[in-house]
């Protein structure tokens, strides 16, 4: 049942990034580009995403265990720390440069595959360095 869930919020996650244009690299850096031709339609996109996600955080707090799994694992919020600092600033870089982050690029691959994937490959990269230097 987690696997089919899994694949479902992929999905459809990954149809909301196309939907809504956020798989194409240009419209990302237009939005970051806020002195040329700025394109708003990200802050849109996440404004729109807030709402599911403060319901889905209502709703979390009213249950005692998720759907498909024994417990919450729910992310410590307690501070920024370095570790924290410089991941943020290392995608920032990543995300202006290249256009994408994790969930469009792979969204991306279906749409332009050829054009994504040194960017994947990339991104896995720095994934199984962070897994066996840092973690």
């Amino acid at each position: 049942m987690r696997i089919i869930l899994a694949l479902l919020s992929g999905v459809l996650f990954g149809a909301g990034l196309a939907i809504s244009g956020m798989a194409d690299p240009m419209r990302v850096r237009a939005f970051l580009d806020l002195v040329g031709a700025w394109d708003p339609t990200l802050a849109f996109v996440i404004g729109g995403a807030m709402i599911p996600m403060s319901l889905a955080w209502m709703v979390q707090k009213r249950i005692d265990r998720p759907f498909a799994d024994r417990a919450f694992t729910l992310p410590n919020t307690d501070g920024i720390d370095g570790k924290l600092a410089l991941g943020a600033i290392l995608f920032g870089i990543g995300w202006g440069i290249g256009g994408l982050c994790p969930g469009p690029a792979i969204a991306s691959l279906s749409l332009a595959p050829a054009a994504v994937a040194p960017f994947v490959l990339a991104m896995l990269v720095g994934m199984a360095l962070h897994r066996f230097t840092i973690s």
